[in-house]
């Protein structure tokens, strides 16, 4: 029996793939724009050729998770204001199997409680417009947010004189939730946390 890879390992083969297909040693070259092959050979499609190629891997990669049950999920650690909290995230090119979903879910609580502990007397934002806008909240906004979520991730920008602490509220598919392509089965929130007066950067 072939051994299987681990999560780190297909990490590294999608990153690996991806660099080949943005130098162009991989391309996918029988993509059509128009639909009209006299149309299409007037126009440029080797950008669209290489992220084709891409996702086309990138999806076999996928199936590979679900038929060998290789988890999405890598391990983080963030240390803030003296406090360490260790939460799982699914990595941006894989996804998240259903017993990943089961292990988001039960982190989601461990995740708030760091995240209200670090972000005591900060001001928050809610991210609209596709992150283009932000709009000020408070807590109680916070928690009517956080109720219908079922699982958190966070971030955090740091800098000496800057502070942002960014929480992610989703559901459904963390592969797709930040994507509108995924809404409504699959979504998120995002609340920027900043030292009072600051504007959110992330």
């Amino acid at each position: 029996m072939s051994e299987v890879y681990t999560t780190e390992e297909l990490i590294k083969i999608l990153t690996d793939e991806r660099q080949a297909c943005l130098t162009g040693k991989r391309l996918k070259l029988d993509v059509k724009i128009s639909g009209n092959p006299v149309i299409d050979q007037f126009i440029r499609t080797e950008g669209l050729q290489k992220f084709t190629a891409y996702q086309d891997f990138k999806a076999a990669i996928h199936e590979y998770q679900k038929e060998h049950l290789v988890s999405g999920i890598l391990w983080r650690e963030v240390y803030l204001k003296g406090e360490m909290l260790r939460f799982p995230e699914v990595d941006g090119q894989l996804i998240a199997l259903q017993n990943d979903l089961k292990i988001l879910q039960a982190a989601k609580s461990s995740i708030l409680d760091f995240w209200y502990k670090v972000t005591v007397n900060m001001d928050f934002y809610l991210s609209v417009s596709n992150g283009k806008q932000y709009q000020q909240i408070n807590i109680e906004d916070i928690k009517r947010i956080e109720e219908r979520t079922q699982w958190a991730s966070l971030w955090k920008w740091e800098k000496s004189n800057f502070l942002e602490i960014i929480l992610q509220l989703g559901w459904g598919k963390p592969e797709e939730a930040c994507y509108k392509r995924g809404f409504p089965q699959s979504g998120s929130e995002f609340i920027h946390a900043v030292n009072p007066g600051k504007q959110p950067i992330g």
